[in-house]
């Protein structure tokens, strides 16, 4: 493994332990389009076990295991143990006992072959250093004629929030997903879930404008409870000021009255494995 791998790695599990408290209330609702596409995509049903790949919160292993009923189980895993914690704590509030989460590096996923009938990867592929590697992986754990989900954030240009990357950059070598929105890129996941040697491979990409209230919440769902998160922490009262200035400056554009109608994009993904593995 790579310094630079091992480095990425490390911001993603401790920045978004920073973000984990946050996360929700700031992007429930503004991710709430592609999840509920990727869920109808997904079609689990009763019985099924399934893996939620960078789970944050648990907001769709803990959907899903509610469709996959008492008979079935969700396993959702994240490089984060305060996302996980979270997760947990609202599975056991819901009373879902079928839903368990644990810390797990969704590069190296700690399971046996083929032991899930559903694979997600809600908005976490992007994250990963390995890409490749992470499909790899899914696809091993995955039964013959199982499924997978992805999404992931659409082209830089069509995701009005991109500018917080180099804001914060032009402030410190965050090292955060240098190549955060490579996979938004028409044929990129397709092209990856294939080399992997998944089948039946369909893309679909959707927009879902990101709706703020005012200022503030525009710069916390950026800054505190997004990817920047790590370097959001280490900046100075002053250095967030201008930081959170000059995104309100790049997202001008699309205010409206006290709040902001910023445009997202998403990059969904259907794929299978092949009931009968293939040479290769």
């Amino acid at each position: 493994m790579s310094l630079q791998a091992r480095l990425q790695r490390r911001i993603q599990r401790y920045g978004w332990d920073l973000a984990a408290n946050a996360y929700e209330f700031l992007w429930q609702q503004q991710l709430s389009a592609a999840h509920q596409r990727l869920l109808t995509l997904a079609a689990p049903s009763t019985g099924e076990t399934v893996l939620d790949v960078a789970s944050g919160t648990g907001l769709m292993a803990l959907a899903v295991a509610d469709r996959v009923g008492p008979r079935g189980q969700v396993i959702g895993v994240d490089i984060s143990e305060r996302m996980v914690v979270a997760s947990q704590q609202r599975a056991d509030a819901l009373a879902l006992d079928n839903a368990i989460f644990q810390r797990m590096d969704g590069e190296q996923l700690d399971f046996a072959d083929a032991s899930f009938d559903l694979v997600i990867c809600a908005l976490g592929l992007m994250y990963m250093p390995d890409p490749d590697q992470a499909l790899r992986e899914i696809q091993r754990v995955l039964r013959p004629g199982g499924r997978v989900v992805l999404a992931v954030w659409g082209e830089r240009s069509h995701c009005g929030w991109s500018a917080v990357f180099p804001i914060v950059d032009a402030e410190v070598t965050s090292e955060v997903c240098p190549m955060f929105f490579q996979l938004g890129y028409a044929g990129a996941l397709t092209a990856l879930c294939e080399q992997a040697g998944l089948i039946g491979v369909a893309e679909q990409r959707i927009t879902a404008p990101l709706h703020y209230a005012n200022a503030q919440e525009a710069c916390d769902a950026a800054f505190v409870g997004g990817p920047v998160a790590m370097a959001w922490s280490r900046f100075d009262e002053l250095t967030r000021r201008r930081v959170q200035q000059r995104y309100l400056e790049a997202i001008a554009e699309w205010k409206l009255g006290d709040g902001y109608r910023v445009p997202g994009e998403f990059v969904l993904m259907l794929a299978q494995k092949p009931i009968v593995q293939m040479e290769r």
